[in-house]
């Protein structure tokens, strides 16, 4: 399960897919969309994403983490469209025999995310808003949208 949606995340169907007989632990991380980041607060968000070739980078992650971590399962949603404050934004769930795999995994997960996966967000501020690429800072559009398809 590595997708890109425009609906509510279901993170219990999330969590279920990666659950299976060998896990001694399940994992899931919940992003979540802030009100505040440092003095700036947020109205609401939009999401775009290069749906292809996101959902394509979603499952090399899942690939990474399969070989680096062997016995774990992982699944990784991330939603697009405008989100609320309090929605999830990205919900990602990895099991593994032991805690402490899954636990790194679903780290390697989250950052493997901001690094290379083309999502976009804008963020609707109360004084403007701004498009912003992944956190790793190597894709950003701060002067207007991101010119890929949805």
């Amino acid at each position: 399960m590595f997708e890109i949606i425009a609906t509510p995340i279901d993170t219990g169907k999330v969590t279920e897919h990666v659950m299976h007989r060998n896990a001694g632990a399940v994992v899931t991380f919940i992003g979540t969309v802030r009100e505040l980041t440092g003095e700036q607060k947020t109205l609401y968000l939009e999401y775009e994403s290069y749906v292809p070739m996101a959902t394509a980078k979603l499952e090399q992650i899942g690939r990474e983490i399969a070989e680096k971590w062997p016995g774990t399962k992982s699944a990784i949603v991330h939603r697009i469209g405008r989100l609320e404050i309090g929605d999830a934004a990205v919900v990602i769930a990895v099991s593994s025999p032991h805690r402490a795999h899954a636990y790194e995994a679903n780290r390697h997960a989250i950052e493997r995310i901001k690094e290379m996966v083309p999502i976009w967000k804008k963020e609707h501020w109360e004084n403007g808003e701004e498009w912003i690429g992944n956190q790793q800072g190597t894709v950003a559009y701060p002067t207007g949208k991101p010119e890929v398809d949805q």
